[in-house]
């Protein structure tokens, strides 16, 4: 059987190489996902123009209505 510093390396070893792929995979799953706040932003860049832009959506650039009287 080993000694106990036989076994405390092999604690160490397994724990460090545990948390660089926990790392490595919060990083990986980062990069491909997106935030909510940033979801429009991804929406125009994989479709442009598929938005209003903000100008389009001024009160001054709308068309005047007319009402009925």
């Amino acid at each position: 059987m080993s000694s106990p510093t036989g076994n405390r390396r092999i604690f160490i070893i397994v724990f460090v190489v545990f948390v660089l792929a926990v790392i490595a995979f919060a990083i990986d799953m980062g990069r491909r996902t997106t935030a909510p706040w940033n979801k429009p932003k991804q929406l125009e860049r994989a479709l442009p123009g598929a938005l209003p832009s903000l100008d389009t959506l001024m009160p001054d650039s709308l068309p005047e209505q007319e009402f009925p009287e």
